[in-house]
């Protein structure tokens, strides 16, 4: 049996560097491209969205990305991996939604019955409530075209001003208002979708709009083909990767990824420390080194946070200043397919980076320069995490 190719931690840094538009020359020219390059971009923090693409265009900024979402809907925001919001490029939602979205949202429409019945609202209450605010939507869309935000909707449909208790009898007993959780039930299915913030493009207060009408859920074929285009995807941006890292980035179960990789007839390589990894079967050429970068990708993005096993770029000893206590990582200073520091805006619009390791003068102008640029890209605009770290709190300190 002829022995499996090797993938060394050099090559996977490479391929990180060209197929997630770091390294130099790679830059792309339109906000879609870099969606696409990247699958998924991480979206429960809007800035992030915003911040990942502009690191990898060829002209940095955010108005691209708004065209991309609010103008063309070239890039849309959708639940999927995870659970977790993410952009994707338009045509993978319908992939998104059969090989993971349905699950979860049947999942999500469950749980979210029984906690109501719970309280007293059956389903003929919950199904009242959703046609109301559907109705509400569809009378606004001629005087409101942007939409309605959650508070408009509230003011329209009184039933998602109330409450629920959830958890009764356990440590985490809470109240729960049944807006927040009918809203993100309705978002998840895409009965109703995301659309311009009000504010700016940090902003989390969206507005709402109808969305197309909901897919029926896939059949146990469509959702495997679903899964294996998905895999394929993924393993073109992201392999060589291990099915732990599969499993991990999209919340399926082990013996669904295994099938998804047959599916794809992805081919099995070695990694350095002798673990297996997967690529397209038409992907085993070496990639070339590229020429010496570097990068500050905000919190949440798609590279630090596209695989379970990230020793290969980023130091376990190093975790503990860029990793909140949910394993979410902040804003990362990168050179050469690295992890080298983290960085953080101040209140006064500076940012500040401080390296946890000694990269050279070379690496330490490079990442000045990039701190001077995207300083640029910010201007008046200022961005806090939403999943703060330490070493983000202390550089802000």
């Amino acid at each position: 049996m002829p022995a499996r190719p090797t993938f060394d931690d050099d090559q996977r840094r490479a391929r990180l560097a060209r197929r997630h538009l770091l390294a130099r020359g790679t830059a792309a020219d339109r906000a879609e491209q870099v969606v696409d390059a990247l699958v998924a971009v991480h979206a429960t923090d809007p800035a992030t969205v915003f911040l990942a693409v502009a690191a990898r265009l060829a002209a940095p900024g955010t108005a691209d990305t708004e065209r991309a979402l609010y103008a063309d809907g070239t890039v849309l925001r959708r639940h999927g991996m995870r659970k977790t919001l993410f952009a994707v490029p338009a045509d993978l939602a319908p992939a998104l939604y059969a090989s993971t979205t349905a699950k979860a949202a049947a999942a999500e429409r469950t749980r979210l019955l029984k906690d109501f019945a719970a309280s007293g609202r059956d389903a003929a209450w919950t199904a009242a409530a959703e046609h109301a605010v559907l109705d509400a939507l569809a009378a606004a869309a001629t005087a409101s075209p942007d939409g309605l935000t959650g508070s408009q909707l509230s003011e329209a449909v009184p039933q998602l001003r109330e409450t629920i208790d959830y958890g009764v009898g356990t440590s985490y007993q809470t109240t729960q208002p049944v807006g927040m959780r009918l809203l993100r039930l309705l978002g998840m299915e895409g009965a109703m979708v995301r659309r311009r913030p009000v504010g700016g493009w940090t902003s989390s207060r969206h507005r709402w709009v109808p969305g197309p009408p909901v897919p029926a859920a896939p059949k146990p074929a469509e959702r495997a083909a679903a899964q294996a285009g998905l895999a394929a995807r993924w393993l073109a941006s992201y392999g060589p990767a291990t099915e732990d890292d599969l499993v991990w980035w999209t919340g399926w179960g082990l013996r669904e990824v295994r099938t998804a990789l047959a599916a794809c007839a992805a081919a099995e390589v070695e990694l350095a420390d002798g673990s297996t990894g997967f690529v397209l079967p038409d992907d085993l050429a070496p990639e070339p080194a590229p020429s010496p970068w570097a990068a500050l990708l905000p919190a949440l993005d798609p590279t630090a946070m596209g695989w379970k096993h990230r020793d290969w770029y980023l130091s376990p000893e190093h975790r503990p200043e860029l990793v909140d206590r949910s394993g979410n990582l902040g804003p990362t200073v990168w050179w050469n397919g690295r992890v080298i520091g983290g960085w953080a805006q101040r209140p006064d619009g500076e940012v500040a980076f401080e390296l946890l390791t000694d990269p050279g003068p070379e690496a330490r102008r490079a990442v000045t320069a990039e701190a001077a640029a995207l300083r640029t890209v910010l201007a008046d605009t200022r961005v806090t995490p939403r999943f703060r770290t330490p070493l983000e709190r202390r550089l802000t300190a």
